[in-house]
C-alpha cells in the first residue's frame, strides 16, 4: 500500500501543475488510506505537502509572468490569519468523541473525513460544471478589485484549509477570476502562491502542538515526489486541454467523496 501511496503522490503535484488545484483532494485520502495515518495528522501533512509543492509551482509560474502579486497579498493576509488560528486553536479544541448515537460514535477523525468529503463534493460540482473561468489572456488590463469580497473569500478559504488541510484552489481560482478580473493563466499561477503561503503558515500551527508527532521522513519523501509531479503537470499543460481534464478530474473527485462518506459512516 505504501508503494501505491508513493506512486499516487506524483499525481498530487501533477494535479496542481495542470489545473492549479486538486492536489489536497488527493493528499488526505492518500495519507489516510494508503499510509494509514490518522485524519487529523493527515490534514497537517497535507498542508506541508501541498504548500511546498504549490510554492514550487508558484515560483515557476512567476518566472513565466503568470502571477499578480497585489491580488495574492490582498487574498493571502486574511487567509493565513484564519488558517493559523484554525490549526493552532480550533482543531485541537474539537473533542475526540463528539457524540454517540446508539452503537455509533462520531469521533474527531470521522468528523474530519466526512467534512472533507463534503468539501470534495463541492469541489467536484465546481469542476464538473466548469463555470465561466476561462477568459481571453490577450489584452489583459489592470485588475478591478472587489476588495471586500476578496478578503471575505480569503478568510473563508483559510478556515476551510485549516479544518481539512485542503488548499482550496477550486474556490480561489473562481474568486480571482470573478472578483479580481484575472485571466485564467494568471489566476492559476496566483492561486498556487496563495495556496503555498496559507498552507505553510497553517502547518506552523501544527508544529507548535506538542501532541502531534510528525514523521518527517514520510512527510519529506511524499513532498519531494509531489514536487516532481508539479513539474510534470506544468510541462503537460502544453499538450493537454485543461478544461476537459478538470471536468474528468471532477467526476473522479465525486466518486472519491461518495466512497469516503460511505466508508466512514457505513
Amino acid at each position: 500500500m505504501e508503494i501505491i501511496g508513493y506512486i499516487a503522490s506524483v499525481f498530487i503535484g501533477i494535479s496542481l501543475g495542470l489545473i492549479g488545484g486538486g492536489g489536497s483532494i488527493l493528499t488526505v485520502p492518500v495519507l489516510v488510506y494508503l499510509f494509514g495515518e490518522s485524519a487529523e495528522l493527515s490534514t497537517a501533512y497535507s498542508l506541508f505537502i501541498v504548500g511546498t509543492t504549490a510554492l514550487v509551482g508558484g515560483i515557476r509560474n512567476a518566472t513565466m509572468g503568470n502571477v499578480n502579486y497585489k491580488t495574492a497579498v490582498v487574498f493571502t493576509i486574511p487567509a493565513f490569519i484564519a488558517v493559523y488560528l484554525t490549526r493552532a486553536y480550533l482543531v485541537p479544541a474539537i473533542p475526540q468523541n463528539i457524540l454517540t448515537v446508539g452503537a455509533f460514535t462520531l469521533t474527531k477523525d470521522i468528523a474530519i473525513m466526512v467534512f472533507f468529503a463534503l468539501v470534495m463534493l463541492a469541489a467536484s460540482v465546481s469542476m464538473i460544471r466548469n463555470k465561466r473561468e476561462e477568459e481571453d489572456d490577450e489584452g489583459e488590463t489592470a485588475p478591478v478589485f472587489n476588495i471586500p469580497a476578496i478578503i471575505a473569500e480569503g478568510a473563508v478559504v483559510g478556515v476551510l484549509t485549516g479544518i481539512v488541510g485542503a488548499g482550496g484552489g477550486f474556490l480561489i481560482i473562481p474568486a480571482l477570476v470573478l472578483f479580481a478580473k484575472l485571466p485564467m493563466k494568471k489566476a492559476v499561477g496566483t492561486s498556487l502562491l496563495i495556496i503555498a503561503a496559507k498552507s505553510l503558515i497553517g502547518f506552523i500551527g501544527d508544529v507548535q502542538r506538542p501532541d502531534l508527532i510528525i514523521d518527517w521522513t514520510l512527510l519529506l519523501t511524499v513532498t519531494a515526489i509531489a514536487v516532481v509531479g508539479i513539474f510534470v503537470g506544468i510541462y503537460a499543460t502544453k499538450f493537454i486541454d485543461g478544461k476537459k481534464l478538470k471536468k474528468g478530474f471532477g467526476w473522479f473527485v465525486l466518486v472519491m467523496a461518495i466512497y469516503i462518506i460511505l466508508k466512514q459512516i457505513v
